[in-house]
């Protein structure tokens, strides 16, 4: 395994703790204090936890399959967002636009394999801003976008100016068993609906290893107390190929109880065709009930052993005494269809592919509730820059979250805005606290209008009835006036620059400030 310090790369042992704990992190820095509310604090260190692929099927979201105590316990602690959405429901775009708080319109990043520093090279990111202001940022696992699972145990498509210190484990999944795991690809399986039950147990895992090396950077954390920090830990599960160890993760889900929902085809011929056009027919038109139990089975087995990590991660936080000077926050990249609407994986903007778990535990925040207003990840950097009591760039796009912690009746702007794309052309949907809206080109390849108070799962599609026409109106312009502020000021998309990215010292965000 390597890990990468701003002063070099280091090759270590994988099981070779006692020479890791020899190792420096970083050099620390004291800060003054930050305003949360009325009451003056000391620099709040940020532990970001995030998932990949992961719906909001998890016990504190209800799910009635699922076994996630240890998320179930975050929510316990802190405030849970009912109504969270991605911004786009693909891990390069939606990634790059959560860690810079802009919509991907503004950060012209629409495709994986690209990063913002080709469209918008001078933006700060979200940890590279608390750099700048003298907290010790580091990665562990996937943050930006990783092609999966070829790329687990490189920096993937990272951004070096974010981090001080990146640390990519590579387990067993990754290293051994890929010839096993099962696809309705052979070959193929990050794409493709993957999986496997592991013999070997957490600690052969990437996952597994990802939280050790979280709980190592902790450890180095709480022995300077003066610096606070930025940790992100970015978990692979359950990303396909869907692997986790049998016991005890396979094993708590019997294949036979797994659920199968029928497709109303009456239904879906009432959506546009773009609405669907994420479906691989040709894998996944092909499946019978038995794979249909086989996948769900173990996506729910990945999720929890994701579960079991993020317990190991908060456990080590409590276990050094940080929690109570730190703020968390739980979120995945976007959301995942397993099979509603006949649709497998992301790519589209119905609920369950735009929806995300967002947990935050901040303090003066809430304990154990639940904020129903819908709400964005571009808004997580705006929260956070307030959190730490710093500036965030000026031309963040979110909004924040802060007084939400405070009373869960908060009401915000309103809706969130979720954009995919088609070929030539895009899709914006627009989720209220009641409807949820969607154009495909500008409604000339079709409308979408549900109606979440009658209709939770977005079967009947009201775009077409007259009876609702008023409010298809009325979300259509607030609609266009969200597309049009997901734009920068230019009110042009950033072109990609294929010149190689150079991070140099003026982009670093140091704690020194530089001359842009």
């Amino acid at each position: 395994m390597c890990f990468k310090t701003r002063f070099g790369i280091h090759w270590i042992s994988l099981h070779d703790w006692s020479l890791c704990k020899l190792l420096l992190v970083a050099v620390w820095l004291v800060q003054p204090g930050a305003v949360f509310g009325d009451v003056v604090q000391p620099k709040r260190n940020v532990l970001f936890l995030i998932a990949d692929d992961m719906n909001q099927f998890l016990g504190c979201y209800g799910d009635p399959i699922a076994k996630t105590p240890n998320l179930d316990k975050l929510a316990a602690r802190g405030v849970l967002f009912e109504k969270a959405y991605c911004s786009f429901p693909l891990c390069g775009p939606s990634r790059n636009s959560l860690l810079t708080g802009l919509y991907p319109n503004s950060t012209g990043i629409l495709e994986n394999a690209q990063i913002f520093r080709q469209t918008i090279p001078n933006q700060l990111s979200l940890p590279q801003a608390f750099r700048r202001h003298g907290w010790f940022a580091g990665r562990v696992g996937k943050l930006y976008h990783y092609g999966v699972p070829l790329a687990i145990g490189t920096d993937g498509h990272d951004d070096p100016a974010s981090w001080e210190l990146e640390i990519n484990p590579a387990g067993v999944d990754r290293l051994e068993e890929e010839p096993k795991i099962f696809s309705l690809k052979p070959g193929q399986f990050g794409a493709t609906l993957s999986w496997y039950a592991s013999p070997k147990n957490d600690r052969y895992h990437t996952d597994a290893m990802i939280a050790a090396n979280a709980e190592w950077v902790l450890e180095r954390c709480a022995q300077r107390r003066d610096r606070p920090f930025f940790l992100a830990v970015g978990f692979f599960r359950p990303h396909t190929p869907f692997v986790a160890p049998k016991s005890p993760y396979f094993d708590q889900f019997p294949e036979a109880d797994m659920p199968v929902l029928r497709v109303d085809q009456s239904a879906l011929s009432m959506v546009p065709k773009a609405a669907i056009a994420s479906l691989r027919k040709k894998e996944e038109d092909g499946m019978n009930d038995e794979t249909r139990r086989q996948v769900k089975q173990a996506y729910y087995a990945s999720v929890s052993f994701m579960d079991a990590q993020v317990g190991r991660v908060i456990d080590a936080l409590d276990r050094l005494g940080l929690a109570a000077d730190t703020t968390l926050v739980f979120t995945s990249d976007h959301g995942y269809h397993l099979g509603e609407h006949g649709l497998w994986q992301k790519r589209s903007l119905f609920e369950e592919s735009a929806r995300v778990p967002l947990l935050i535990v901040a303090p003066g925040g809430g304990r154990g509730t639940v904020v129903r207003a819908p709400v964005s990840h571009v808004d997580i950097y705006p929260t956070l820059m307030e959190i730490a009591g710093i500036e965030g760039p000026a031309n963040l796009q979110g909004q924040s979250l802060v007084p939400a912690l405070r009373d869960p009746e908060w009401r915000g702007r309103g809706w969130a805005l979720t954009h995919v794309l088609r070929g030539s052309f895009s899709g914006y949907s627009l989720r209220t606290s009641r409807w949820r809206y969607t154009e495909w080109d500008g409604g000339h390849k079709g409308r979408e209008l549900y109606d979440h108070g009658a209709d939770p799962k977005e079967s009947i599609n009201l775009a077409g009835d007259s009876a609702h026409r008023g409010v298809l109106d009325e979300l259509a312009l607030i609609l266009k006036q969200a597309v049009h502020e997901s734009f920068p000021s230019t009110g042009k998309r950033p072109e990609i620059s294929h010149a190689a990215w150079s991070p140099g010292a003026s982009k670093l965000g140091l704690p020194w400030k530089s001359s842009d």
